[in-house]
C-alpha cells in the first residue's frame, strides 16, 4: 500500500506518498513532482461524470500514479494537510479539500440539497468512499466532533469534511422574525444526526500571515490609486 508522509517543515508543506509498485489518484494539478520510475495515468471519464462536471465546475479528471518511487502533492496554500482512514463508509469534504487516495477509494461529486448560494460551502461538494487512506486539505487545524443524535450549528464554512449519513442544511438562525433580523448571524449551516464532522474554524498562523500582508498591501495601494485618478 502507499506510504503517506505530510513534510511539514517552516513554511514548507506538502504531501509525500512512497511507491512500491502502488497506485495512489489525486486532484488534478495537485502534483509537484514525482522520483523514480512512475507512470502517471489519466482515465476518460463516464458520461454522467463529465456532464456533472460540466455542470459544477468541479473536475472529475483525477490521474492515477503507479510504480516505485516517490510522488509529492499539496496546492500552492499555507494550509494543513491531514490524513484519515477510510473503513467502507462514506464522506462528504468541502470543495478544494481532496487532495490524494489509495486506488481503491472511490472519489464523486454530488449536489449538497441542503445547500443553498448563502451558506458560504459549495452547492457541488466531493464524495469519498471505500476502505482505504485518504489525505485531505484544510485553511488551518481541524477540531474532530462526534455527533451522536444531536445537532451542530456552524456559522462559516468551517465543515471540511463530514461523514455522508449526517443530515446537512442551511437556514437562518433564530426563531421568530426579529430573532433572524436582528440576531446579526444570518444563514448558518445545520450538521445533525450520529457521525463525525471535521472543523477548521481557525486559519493557520501562516495564511493569518499571508491575509494580513495582503490587507497592509491593498491599504496602500488604493490611497495611491485614488491620488493619481485626482
Amino acid at each position: 500500500m502507499p506510504q503517506y508522509e505530510i513534510i511539514n517543515t517552516e513554511e514548507l508543506r506538502m504531501v509525500k506518498v512512497t511507491l512500491d509498485g502502488d497506485t495512489v489518484r489525486a486532484e488534478s494539478g495537485a502534483l509537484h513532482y514525482m522520483i523514480g520510475n512512475i507512470e502517471m495515468v489519466t482515465k476518460k471519464p463516464s458520461m454522467g461524470g463529465f456532464l456533472k462536471s460540466m455542470v459544477s465546475g468541479e473536475s472529475i479528471f483525477r490521474p492515477t500514479y503507479t510504480g516505485k518511487g516517490e510522488v509529492y502533492f499539496g496546492p500552492p496554500s499555507f494550509g494543513e494537510y491531514h490524513v484519515l482512514e477510510l473503513n467502507g463508509n462514506s464522506m462528504v469534504l468541502d470543495s478544494g479539500a481532496y487532495i490524494c487516495s489509495d486506488e481503491g477509494i472511490e472519489v464523486g461529486i454530488i449536489r449538497n440539497k441542503g445547500i443553498t448560494m448563502f451558506s458560504g460551502e459549495g452547492i457541488w461538494q466531493t464524495t469519498v468512499s471505500g476502505t482505504g487512506t485518504l489525505v485531505y486539505y484544510s485553511q488551518g487545524p481541524i477540531q474532530e466532533i462526534d455527533l451522536v443524535n444531536s445537532t451542530l450549528t456552524v456559522d462559516g464554512d468551517f465543515a471540511v469534511a463530514r461523514d455522508a449519513s449526517l443530515n446537512y442544511e442551511t437556514r437562518m438562525l433564530g426563531k421568530g422574525m426579529m430573532s433572524k433580523i436582528a440576531g446579526g448571524e444570518g444563514f448558518v449551516n445545520i450538521i445533525s444526526g450520529t457521525g463525525k464532522v471535521y472543523l477548521s474554524p481557525v486559519p493557520s498562523r501562516f495564511n493569518n500571515l499571508a491575509s494580513r500582508v495582503i490587507n497592509q498591501t491593498v491599504g496602500k495601494i488604493i490611497p495611491l490609486i485614488n491620488r493619481n485618478s485626482n
